[in-house]
Protein backbone atom coordinates (compact mmCIF):
# COMPACT_ATOMS: atom_id res chain seq x y z
CA UNK A 1 0.00 0.00 0.00
CA UNK A 2 1.76 3.03 -1.28
CA UNK A 3 0.61 6.95 -0.26
CA UNK A 4 2.53 10.37 1.06
CA UNK A 5 4.90 9.93 3.07
CA UNK A 6 3.49 11.43 6.64
CA UNK A 7 5.44 14.57 8.14
CA UNK A 8 6.68 12.50 10.92
CA UNK A 9 8.51 10.12 8.79
CA UNK A 10 10.87 12.52 6.90
CA UNK A 11 14.16 13.55 8.10
CA UNK A 12 15.66 16.91 7.16
CA UNK A 13 16.49 20.46 8.35
CA UNK A 14 13.31 21.38 9.15
CA UNK A 15 10.54 20.04 11.54
CA UNK A 16 7.83 19.68 9.87
CA UNK A 17 5.41 21.10 12.85
CA UNK A 18 6.03 22.12 16.61
CA UNK A 19 6.31 18.69 18.69
CA UNK A 20 5.27 19.34 22.40
CA UNK A 21 7.70 16.15 22.76
CA UNK A 22 11.65 16.05 21.32
CA UNK A 23 14.27 12.74 22.18
CA UNK A 24 17.62 14.50 21.02
CA UNK A 25 20.41 11.79 20.56
CA UNK A 26 23.72 13.03 19.92
CA UNK A 27 25.91 10.82 18.09
CA UNK A 28 29.37 10.88 16.30
CA UNK A 29 29.12 8.87 13.17
CA UNK A 30 30.96 5.73 14.09
CA UNK A 31 33.87 5.58 11.69
CA UNK A 32 37.51 4.41 12.71
CA UNK A 33 39.40 7.05 13.93
CA UNK A 34 36.37 9.32 14.52
CA UNK A 35 34.79 7.74 17.61
CA UNK A 36 35.41 6.42 20.74
CA UNK A 37 38.91 7.69 21.14
CA UNK A 38 39.19 6.30 24.68
CA UNK A 39 38.00 2.32 23.64
CA UNK A 40 39.98 2.89 20.37
CA UNK A 41 43.29 2.88 22.45
CA UNK A 42 42.79 -0.48 24.06
CA UNK A 43 40.86 -2.05 21.18
CA UNK A 44 42.02 -0.61 17.72
CA UNK A 45 40.09 2.20 15.59
CA UNK A 46 37.78 -0.49 13.98
CA UNK A 47 36.47 -2.56 17.07
CA UNK A 48 36.04 0.72 18.38
CA UNK A 49 33.71 1.93 15.77
CA UNK A 50 32.24 -1.33 15.34
CA UNK A 51 31.46 -1.17 19.71
CA UNK A 52 29.91 2.79 18.50
CA UNK A 53 27.70 1.52 15.72
CA UNK A 54 26.22 -1.16 17.83
CA UNK A 55 25.50 1.15 20.41
CA UNK A 56 24.24 4.08 18.40
CA UNK A 57 22.03 0.94 16.73
CA UNK A 58 20.58 0.34 20.49
CA UNK A 59 20.11 3.38 21.64
CA UNK A 60 17.97 4.12 19.09
CA UNK A 61 16.10 1.10 18.79
CA UNK A 62 14.98 2.17 23.00
CA UNK A 63 14.34 6.05 21.49
CA UNK A 64 12.18 5.18 18.76
CA UNK A 65 9.84 2.59 21.18
CA UNK A 66 9.69 5.74 23.73
CA UNK A 67 9.09 8.13 21.31
CA UNK A 68 6.19 6.78 19.49
CA UNK A 69 4.61 6.16 22.95
CA UNK A 70 4.59 9.17 23.28
CA UNK A 71 4.58 10.82 20.46
CA UNK A 72 7.70 12.76 20.17
CA UNK A 73 10.44 14.00 17.75
CA UNK A 74 13.06 11.79 17.30
CA UNK A 75 16.29 14.18 16.20
CA UNK A 76 19.87 12.75 15.62
CA UNK A 77 22.22 15.67 16.50
CA UNK A 78 25.42 14.39 14.20
CA UNK A 79 29.06 15.38 14.70
CA UNK A 80 32.21 14.06 12.47
CA UNK A 81 30.20 13.60 8.91
CA UNK A 82 28.74 16.07 6.36
CA UNK A 83 25.19 17.27 6.21
CA UNK A 84 24.41 14.88 2.80
CA UNK A 85 25.82 11.65 5.09
CA UNK A 86 24.35 13.10 7.85
CA UNK A 87 20.81 12.78 6.61
CA UNK A 88 20.95 8.97 4.80
CA UNK A 89 22.72 8.22 8.38
CA UNK A 90 19.82 9.50 10.04
CA UNK A 91 16.99 7.58 7.90
CA UNK A 92 18.31 4.24 8.19
CA UNK A 93 18.18 4.85 11.81
CA UNK A 94 14.23 6.34 11.84
CA UNK A 95 15.51 9.29 12.63
CA UNK A 96 12.22 12.20 12.29
CA UNK A 97 15.12 15.11 11.98
CA UNK A 98 18.94 15.41 11.76
CA UNK A 99 20.57 18.41 12.97
CA UNK A 100 24.32 18.71 13.33
CA UNK A 101 25.94 19.40 16.67
CA UNK A 102 27.99 22.05 15.77
CA UNK A 103 31.88 22.91 17.55
CA UNK A 104 32.68 23.53 20.99
CA UNK A 105 32.32 21.55 24.39
CA UNK A 106 29.54 19.49 25.09
CA UNK A 107 28.05 22.32 27.33
CA UNK A 108 27.68 24.65 24.25
CA UNK A 109 26.34 21.56 22.09
CA UNK A 110 23.84 20.48 24.55
CA UNK A 111 22.86 24.15 25.11
CA UNK A 112 22.35 24.79 21.05
CA UNK A 113 20.07 21.59 21.42
CA UNK A 114 17.94 23.49 24.37
CA UNK A 115 18.10 27.11 22.10
CA UNK A 116 16.67 25.15 19.21
CA UNK A 117 13.90 23.20 21.10
CA UNK A 118 12.89 26.37 23.13
CA UNK A 119 12.79 28.41 19.69
CA UNK A 120 10.52 25.84 17.92
CA UNK A 121 8.28 25.52 20.57
CA UNK A 122 9.02 22.35 22.14
CA UNK A 123 7.64 21.45 26.00
CA UNK A 124 9.47 18.74 26.79
CA UNK A 125 13.06 18.03 25.55
CA UNK A 126 15.16 15.32 26.85
CA UNK A 127 18.87 14.97 25.48
CA UNK A 128 21.27 11.63 25.46
CA UNK A 129 24.28 10.32 24.43
CA UNK A 130 24.53 7.01 22.15
CA UNK A 131 26.97 5.13 24.55
CA UNK A 132 24.37 3.48 26.85
CA UNK A 133 24.32 0.02 26.76
CA UNK A 134 22.00 -0.65 29.58
CA UNK A 135 19.30 2.02 27.92
CA UNK A 136 15.76 1.20 27.72
CA UNK A 137 12.67 2.65 26.61
CA UNK A 138 11.14 2.43 30.22
CA UNK A 139 14.28 4.78 31.58
CA UNK A 140 12.97 7.16 28.84
CA UNK A 141 9.40 7.07 29.58
CA UNK A 142 10.16 7.84 32.87
CA UNK A 143 11.90 11.03 31.85
CA UNK A 144 8.92 12.05 29.26
CA UNK A 145 6.12 11.33 32.54
CA UNK A 146 7.87 13.66 35.29
CA UNK A 147 8.74 16.62 32.36
CA UNK A 148 4.74 16.01 32.12
CA UNK A 149 4.25 16.06 35.91
CA UNK A 150 5.94 19.55 35.78
CA UNK A 151 9.35 18.76 36.36
CA UNK A 152 11.29 21.06 35.42
CA UNK A 153 14.63 19.48 35.18
CA UNK A 154 15.66 15.81 35.11
CA UNK A 155 18.67 14.26 35.29
CA UNK A 156 20.14 10.06 34.70
CA UNK A 157 23.06 10.00 36.72
CA UNK A 158 25.83 7.76 35.28
CA UNK A 159 28.27 5.49 37.42
CA UNK A 160 31.40 8.03 36.08
CA UNK A 161 29.93 10.68 37.89
CA UNK A 162 28.33 12.47 34.86
CA UNK A 163 24.79 11.89 33.53
CA UNK A 164 23.28 10.18 30.85
CA UNK A 165 20.28 12.10 30.25
CA UNK A 166 19.21 15.68 30.80
CA UNK A 167 15.19 16.82 30.44
CA UNK A 168 14.34 20.02 30.68
CA UNK A 169 10.20 20.69 30.79
CA UNK A 170 8.79 24.57 29.82
CA UNK A 171 7.26 26.38 31.50
CA UNK A 172 8.87 25.08 34.43
CA UNK A 173 12.12 25.92 33.16
CA UNK A 174 13.45 29.58 32.60
CA UNK A 175 15.94 29.19 29.81
CA UNK A 176 16.88 32.25 30.07
CA UNK A 177 18.43 31.99 33.22
CA UNK A 178 19.24 28.03 33.57
CA UNK A 179 20.44 27.10 30.45
CA UNK A 180 23.75 29.46 30.39
CA UNK A 181 24.85 28.35 34.13
CA UNK A 182 22.92 24.40 34.03
CA UNK A 183 25.79 23.98 30.45
CA UNK A 184 28.61 26.56 31.83
CA UNK A 185 28.59 26.01 35.92
CA UNK A 186 27.55 28.59 38.77
CA UNK A 187 30.38 29.53 40.75
CA UNK A 188 33.12 27.88 38.11
CA UNK A 189 33.19 25.94 34.73
CA UNK A 190 31.38 22.72 34.89
CA UNK A 191 34.36 20.00 34.26
CA UNK A 192 32.74 18.13 31.20
CA UNK A 193 34.35 15.02 30.64
CA UNK A 194 35.21 14.82 34.94
CA UNK A 195 33.52 12.73 37.56
CA UNK A 196 32.41 16.42 39.30
CA UNK A 197 29.83 16.81 36.01
CA UNK A 198 26.50 15.62 37.60
CA UNK A 199 27.50 17.49 41.22
CA UNK A 200 28.66 20.81 39.21
CA UNK A 201 25.55 21.12 37.40
CA UNK A 202 23.18 20.02 40.56
CA UNK A 203 25.03 22.91 42.10
CA UNK A 204 23.82 25.45 38.98
CA UNK A 205 20.22 24.00 38.95
CA UNK A 206 20.11 24.87 42.77
CA UNK A 207 21.47 28.25 42.43
CA UNK A 208 18.77 28.93 39.91
CA UNK A 209 15.90 27.13 41.84
CA UNK A 210 15.49 24.36 39.96
CA UNK A 211 14.51 21.17 41.79
CA UNK A 212 16.06 18.33 39.85
CA UNK A 213 14.06 14.85 39.43
CA UNK A 214 16.36 12.03 39.40
CA UNK A 215 16.06 8.53 37.53
CA UNK A 216 17.95 5.25 37.96
CA UNK A 217 21.74 5.31 37.53
CA UNK A 218 23.12 4.00 34.29
CA UNK A 219 26.43 3.38 32.54
CA UNK A 220 27.95 4.32 29.37
CA UNK A 221 30.96 2.72 27.39
CA UNK A 222 34.09 5.14 27.26
CA UNK A 223 36.98 2.11 28.01
CA UNK A 224 37.40 -1.41 27.45
CA UNK A 225 36.81 -2.11 31.37
CA UNK A 226 32.93 -1.06 30.33
CA UNK A 227 32.43 -3.54 28.14
CA UNK A 228 32.32 -6.42 30.87
CA UNK A 229 29.03 -5.03 31.61
CA UNK A 230 27.15 -4.96 27.53
CA UNK A 231 26.67 -8.97 27.18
Amino acid sequence: MSGPVPPKARCGDTPPRPQQNRLVMLARWPAPGRCKRRLAAELGDRRAARVQARLTDHAFAASRLACGAVAAELVLATSGIGAAAARRWGLSLGADRVVPQGTGSLGLRLRRQVVRAQREGVRHLLLIGSDLPELGAADLLDAFDALAGGAPLVLGPALDGGYWLIGLGWPGFNPALGVPRLFAGAAAPISWGSDAVLHQTLAAADREGLAATLLAERSDLDRLADLARWR
